[in-house]
């Protein structure tokens, strides 16, 4: 391969070896749209993260949308200058710095109010927001995650796509020219993509969860356990739902050998292991349904955490006794079982087979460049060292500003460990974030530490198991970035300004929605809210809450309990199983295109793949937000109630057994609850 491009076709496909340093990046225009795009879409996307199925609108719909704001203004916007800066620089070619970002730390706010009924000052809250973005960290690790052209980070191909297709006069990239164009490629699929949504979406929703074979037998339990996707298996096989087949990242980005480990594990653990474990009734798991996000107490109803906890939300043991203990689902016990597996396993991967590159970069000088993506932005001046020790500084003293004011019950020395930890996982899990697209969670490891250093504080579990993880994941989230930077020739400089403001500006939006959903929309959070607003995420984080903060891993999985690690990790592997119909139809979507189309039709998947990609996430992104602000939130959502909401493709699946979360016994009238009899 000639030193002039990329060695990886991924990359060529879809990235650029040209830069015209000359074109300008930072202007008053990229700033104001930039600006405007963190209000909206970090916005939309805490409206949409409280909903079940949840399309994130990421940085591809910003570019998308940017693309014309950015030509009207080229066309519209006077071309003076005020104190020598231009409102108007001509042509819009670069919309790079574009973007958005989201914050992880609203769930604990969330949490507080659903499962503690705590509300605090929105200020204070803000500033918890804020302590979260470590993009120190990030930089740091740089010369690791970002320069070396192995780490490829495949998501950002397909915004690159995006780029060159919107702005390439020309054909950009390897592949047949001939045939329709990009650009008109990429309108008719998105254009269907948003159309085509409206029928899983609103018009037969069943197209979204398949599972056809409940609907012939919908009171057959075990048939609906295994076949169906609300609390089964997901054996039916099918989604045609974009939005539930990308809900664990586009197929069409992840390389299918990442695809195969995942598709592999998960027919490993969801669909013998789990139902091994279910079966045999281990750990009481028949009086549950088979897959749930849901606690539950021994009479099989979900489990009252207020019955167990003081005014200061720590465990009242005495009525913890009197109650119950805390049963999970059987895909719930074994997801817990793989998170702690992988732990073990990303560090150990990373340290054989990149141990040597990770000691190689640590001793490679930062203004070594490995290939000609670096070698072009090596005339772009870096970030200097102190930018990133001030994010650090300020970051440490909104995080103690939080700790101590809101009184939460987390001495310094566990916030020290949190940061610890999130510093040790970063370079192995950003190695493999970077080369497979998906990222290891650091959330259980961080809940069984605090869980046992700090057991029957859930507000301080929950913040540490924030600056645990979320710290790496800020990280990461910052090297992708900088990598999509390198990609598209930004220079570094004006990319860390741009993620740090505009990460402020989406923090406290973020937090201005949620405080008004809570405040607007009747039932949020709850199991049968009617427009999807069922808060998945927050009722894991509040589960893991109760789990590990509440009653701690002493009494949940110690020798003894109904829960034992070991006996967990017997029979699991480095990968955490979701719901089987995001994962079962991905997998066979990614195969088709990802080895099938890739192998025999080479030329039509590098011109066409990573656009395709960007457009169905796209064009279901624009259709939720069109069903929901025009048919499903006026009138209180009574928009076709007693015609389309009702009609069979909307309701054929909600009388199933799958639906309803039937599990396999009953308590009968002699059997009060089940369980142990003392815990």
């Amino acid at each position: 391969m000639p030193d002039d491009d990329s060695p990886y076709p991924e990359v060529r496909s879809a990235v650029s070896n040209t830069d015209d340093s000359s074109m300008p990046v930072s202007t008053v225009r990229s700033w104001v749209i930039g600006i405007l795009w963190s209000i909206l879409i970090p916005g939309l996307n805490q409206f949409f993260y409280l909903r079940y199925p949840s399309v994130g609108i990421g940085g591809i719909v910003a570019q998308l949308l940017s693309f014309p704001l950015g030509r009207a203004w080229a066309s519209c916007v006077p071309n003076v200058t005020f104190f020598g800066i231009p409102l108007n620089p001509g042509p819009y070619h670069h919309h790079g710095i574009v973007g958005a970002g989201t914050a992880y730390a609203t769930d604990v706010i969330a949490v507080q109010r659903v499962y503690y009924n705590q509300i605090f000052n929105f200020g204070l809250d803000d500033r918890h927001v804020d302590s979260t973005y470590w993009f120190s960290i990030g930089g740091i690790s740089r010369r690791f995650l970002v320069d070396p052209p192995s780490m490829i980070w495949p998501a950002n191909l397909v915004i690159c796509a995006l780029f060159n297709t919107l702005h390439s006069q020309t054909y950009a990239g390897i592949g047949d020219r001939k045939g329709l164009s990009r650009e008109r490629f990429f309108f008719y699929c998105f254009v269907g993509s948003a159309v085509y949504y409206f029928f899983p979406g609103y018009l037969f929703q069943a197209l979204s969860t398949f599972s056809w074979v409940c609907w012939i037998a919908p009171d057959n339990v075990i048939i609906n356990q295994m076949f169906g996707y609300f609390h089964g298996l997901g054996m039916s096989l099918f989604s045609f739902d974009w939005a539930q087949i990308a809900y664990i990242g586009s197929p069409l980005a992840t390389p299918w050998w990442a695809e195969a480990n995942i598709v592999v594990g998960f027919l490993l653990f969801y669909w013998i292991f789990t139902p091994l474990i279910y079966y045999t009734n281990t750990w009481y798991t028949q009086y549950l349904p088979m897959s749930t996000r849901n606690s539950y107490d021994n009479t099989g109803n979900p489990y009252n955490v207020t019955r167990i906890i003081n005014p200061d939300a720590s465990l009242n043991i005495a009525e913890y006794k009197n109650y119950s203990p805390l049963f999970l689902s059987a895909t719930f016990a074994v997801s817990y079982g793989l998170s702690f597996a992988t732990i073990t396993a990303t560090l150990t991967h990373a340290f054989f087979f990149y141990g040597r590159q990770i000691w190689t970069q640590a001793r490679r000088s930062l203004y070594e460049q490995p290939d000609v993506h670096a070698r072009l932005m090596s005339r772009y001046a870096r970030v200097p060292e102190w930018y990133y020790g001030l994010t650090f500084v300020s970051m440490f003293i909104f995080a103690v500003i939080s700790i101590e004011i809101l009184k939460t019950e987390l001495p310094i020395w566990a916030f020290l460990l949190a940061l610890s930890i999130s510093f040790i996982y970063v370079i192995p899990c950003g190695i493999i974030q970077a080369i497979t697209n998906q990222q290891i969670g650091l959330n259980v490891i961080a809940e069984l530490i605090v869980g046992y250093a700090l057991p029957g504080r859930p507000v301080a579990m929950m913040l540490f198991k924030t600056w645990g993880y979320i710290t790496m994941t800020q990280a990461l989230t910052f090297s992708s970035d900088f990598k999509l930077g390198h990609y598209m020739k930004i220079p570094p400089r004006t990319m860390f300004f741009a993620q740090v403001i505009c990460a402020v500006i989406a923090g406290t939006v973020q937090l201005a929605v949620q405080s008004w959903m809570f405040t607007n929309i009747e039932g949020l959070c709850s199991p049968d809210q009617e427009s999807g607003f069922i808060c998945p995420f927050t009722e894991v984080f509040g589960t893991a809450s109760i789990i590990w903060g509440v009653i701690g891993p002493a009494r949940q999985f110690s020798k003894g309990q109904i829960y034992y690690i070991p006996v967990i990790l017997a029979g699991t592997n480095a990968l955490p199983p979701a719901n089987a119909v995001n994962y079962v139809t991905w997998g066979m979507v990614g195969f088709v295109f990802q080895y099938i189309i890739r192998k025999r039709h080479f030329a039509w998947w590098t011109k066409y793949n990573y656009v395709l990609s960007a457009a169905l996430d796209s064009g279901v992104a624009i259709g939720v937000i069109l069903i929901f602000f025009c048919l499903q939130y006026p009138n209180n959502g009574a928009i076709g109630k007693d015609n389309i909401q009702t009609w069979w493709g909307n309701a054929v699946y909600v009388t199933t057994a799958d639906y309803l979360g039937t599990p396999l016994r009953i308590l009968n009238s002699g059997q009060a609850r089940f369980g142990p009899s003392t815990w």
